[in-house]
């Protein structure tokens, strides 16, 4: 079966989506820009209304407030660190999955300073997400839980709540990149022997 067409008011209200998801992601990105080049100051509704050549009650009417401005980022943050880990090519074996999501992690860190700022960092003074938002926020990363709960059940990890071993590999990681990012570290290879060795200390012993 083929879908009814649109018609006009359909084809409008598309585009009217459209427009306005276009407009809230290019608002997100001149905010971002700003927090990383000047700092949370920079981030007032009249300095990103004029950066992204729109009015300021377009920013009040999309985010409420710079509260909701900063949630919107935080949420946007996750969001992309999502698409960068599910773009990772499957691998029919669970735990080689699992290892090759740890480079794409540590690129999304390195490639979003702005975002890891805001996410990780406490980039803007005062601002505490929500609860709601650090639920969405945790359940943007679920594919590591879901790796691991495939690695588990193909033995090659302990039995264990998923989460458990997401939240030790997450901790390793980030570890490795704070220091990488205040430039204590050269390269990758120090973030990938911890997060090897977090991976190994859940390895089922082999008879």
């Amino acid at each position: 079966m083929t879908s009814a067409p649109l018609g006009l008011q359909g084809a409008y209200l598309l585009g009217e989506r459209a427009s306005h998801d276009e407009l809230r992601s290019r608002l997100l990105d001149v905010a971002v820009n700003l927090l990383e080049t000047d700092g949370p100051d920079s981030l007032t509704m009249r300095r990103i209304a004029a950066e992204a050549g729109c009015t300021t009650t377009v920013i009040y009417t999309m985010f409420g407030n710079r509260e909701g401005l900063a949630e919107a980022l935080y949420l946007e943050g996750f969001e992309r660190f999502r698409r960068l880990l599910e773009a990772v090519p499957q691998r029919r074996n669970p735990l080689e999955h699992l290892h090759a999501l740890g480079p794409a992690y540590r690129q999304a860190c390195l490639g979003e300073p702005g975002y890891y700022s805001l996410m990780f960092e406490r980039a803007i003074p005062g601002f505490e997400p929500s609860e709601r938002a650090r639920t969405l926020a945790r359940a943007a990363l679920n594919i590591l839980d879901r790796v691991i709960a495939d690695c588990i059940s193909a033995g090659y990890l302990i039995p264990t709540q998923p989460r458990k071993i997401a939240d030790a590999l997450w901790a390793a990681a980030h570890g490795a990149i704070s220091l990488e990012r205040a430039g204590h570290l050269r390269d990758g290879r120090t973030y990938e022997a911890v997060t090897t060795a977090t991976i190994c200390c859940y390895l089922v012993d082999k008879p």
